[in-house]
C-alpha cells in the first residue's frame, strides 16, 4: 500500500536525526530500505521491526556504564491510571500529564507532536508496552510520564497483537540525542521482565509503581 512506504524525510522525522544520516544509513545498507528508480524508500512495517529491534538491544543505543536514575525523570505525579479504550485519548491524557513537568515549556506542541509521531508510526513495542516519545526544543530536560491502562487498547497495531497496557511517555530537549535513545533503551530492556511488567499493571498507587521503577 502506498502509505506504507516512507521517504527519507519522514523516517529521519520519525527518528530524530537528519535526512543525511537515514540517507547514509540507507547506503551502507544499516536500515531498511529499497530504491525506487533512484530515490530511496523505506517500508513502514521494517522500520518499525528495525527500532523495535534496536531498542531491545544492548549494541547500538546504549552505554556499559550508562544507568537510568528513574528518580531523576519521574515522579508519583505523573504516574496516571488511564480508564480510556483508544489510544488517541490515553496519550492526550497522558501528554497532559507529563506537560505539568517544569521542563516542559509549551503544552500545546508536546501534545500535538506526540500524536503526529503516532499518526506516522505506532509506538507500541510489544510485550503490552508502548514507549510514545519526542523531542522538542521547547523541552528544557528529559522528563517523562507512566500511564496503566486500566483497560486493554488494541488500537495501536503492535507486532504482537498483545494489546497495551503501560505507556512509558518520555520527551526530551532536541540536543538530548543520545540520552534519549539511552532512556528509551533501557525501560525497553528493563521491561523485559514479565514479574516487573504484571506488577506495574496490578498496581493500586503511583507510589506503588513508583517504588517498582526505582528498585
Amino acid at each position: 500500500m502506498e502509505d506504507d512506504i516512507l521517504t527519507i524525510e519522514e523516517v529521519a522525522k520519525y527518528l530524530r536525526v537528519s535526512e543525511r544520516t537515514v540517507y547514509d544509513w540507507a547506503q551502507k545498507g544499516e536500515i531498511p530500505a529499497g530504491k525506487i528508480g533512484t530515490v530511496w524508500r523505506f517500508k513502514k512495517s521494517e522500520i518499525e521491526g528495525w527500532v523495535n529491534a534496536h531498542l531491545s538491544s544492548s549494541s547500538k543505543f546504549t552505554s556499559a556504564n550508562f544507568a537510568v536514575q528513574v528518580k531523576n525523570i519521574l515522579s508519583p505525579d505523573r504516574i496516571v491510571f488511564l480508564n480510556h479504550s483508544t489510544k488517541r485519548d490515553s496519550l492526550v491524557e497522558l501528554a497532559n500529564s507529563l506537560c505539568t513537568a517544569p521542563q516542559v515549556k509549551n503544552s500545546e506542541e508536546l501534545v500535538s507532536e506526540i500524536l503526529k509521531r503516532e499518526e506516522l508510526m505506532s509506538t507500541a513495542i510489544g510485550r503490552g508496552i508502548a514507549i510514545p516519545h519526542v523531542r522538542l526544543s521547547s523541552v528544557t530536560d528529559l522528563v517523562m510520564a507512566i500511564g496503566i491502562c486500566k483497560n486493554p487498547i488494541d488500537d495501536f497495531q503492535p507486532l504482537d497483537d498483545v494489546p497495551v497496557r503501560l505507556l512509558f511517555m518520555i520527551a526530551a530537549a532536541y540536543n538530548q540525542h543520545s540520552y534519549y535513545l539511552q532512556t528509551l533503551s533501557f525501560f525497553s530492556s528493563k521491561l523485559k521482565s514479565q514479574e516487573l511488567r504484571d506488577s506495574l499493571v496490578a498496581a493500586k498507587t503511583a507510589d506503588e509503581v513508583y517504588g517498582l521503577l526505582n528498585a
